[in-house]
């Protein structure tokens, strides 16, 4: 990627990846391709590894580092980084599911309900793009999931704003960027003082 951060221009940029072999490989790949660009280093110079709490890290020579998150299915892998702050990203393979059973089981009941009234042909993905958002946030609170996290009410994935701000949750945002054909992407941020762009590789 030749594009570095624009000063004054809040920017989540993600990365993707396919293998058919070892994810974890490409994830280290993608991870020092990100802090290369971002951090102004040579990928060899990046490192990578694991912070407190098992996110993973991004770093350069004098203690620079670069907020990031991965996530990966079915081998794709999908980097996020953000230099202004912490950042979440969450993908998904569209398949056939029981949307509305498994929104009753666990999202908040205005979600499930809103996921009801939907038509039937587009509840698998609004299930799966409410899930991703939830996991994203999630990523980019440093929580996951614990303490209620799919219970956390997410914007309706409708169209609008690509990063929308979460409700009950200051500064937090969440879209759902291009994610390929079949894959359902979400990427949300933390900290976020006004929009948030999303900058593909």
């Amino acid at each position: 990627m030749n594009q570095l951060p624009v000063p004054g221009r809040d920017t989540v940029y993600v990365w993707t990846g396919r293998t058919t072999g070892d994810q974890r490989e490409l994830a280290r790949r993608l991870l020092r391709r990100a802090g290369g660009a971002l951090l102004g280093r040579p990928e060899a110079e990046i490192g990578v590894g694991r912070a407190p709490g098992g996110r993973p890290e991004v770093y350069a020579a004098g203690g620079r580092t670069l907020p990031v998150s991965v996530s990966h299915v079915d081998g794709m892998v999908v980097v996020a980084a953000r230099p202004g702050g912490p950042v979440g990203v969450d993908v998904e393979r569209r398949r056939p599911l029981p949307a509305t059973p498994l929104a009753r089981r666990w999202y908040d009941p205005d979600e499930a309900a809103w996921l009801a009234a939907r038509a039937e042909a587009g509840r698998e993905l609004d299930f799966l793009r409410l899930w991703t958002a939830k996991e994203a946030v999630g990523k980019a609170l440093g929580t996951g999931l614990r303490d209620g996290g799919l219970r956390r009410r997410m914007p309706a994935p409708d169209g609008g704003e690509l990063l929308r701000p979460v409700p009950g949750c200051p500064g937090v945002r969440v879209g759902h960027p291009a994610g390929g054909a079949g894959l359902v992407l979400a990427v949300a941020v933390a900290g976020a003082a006004g929009p948030v762009e999303v900058a593909l590789a």
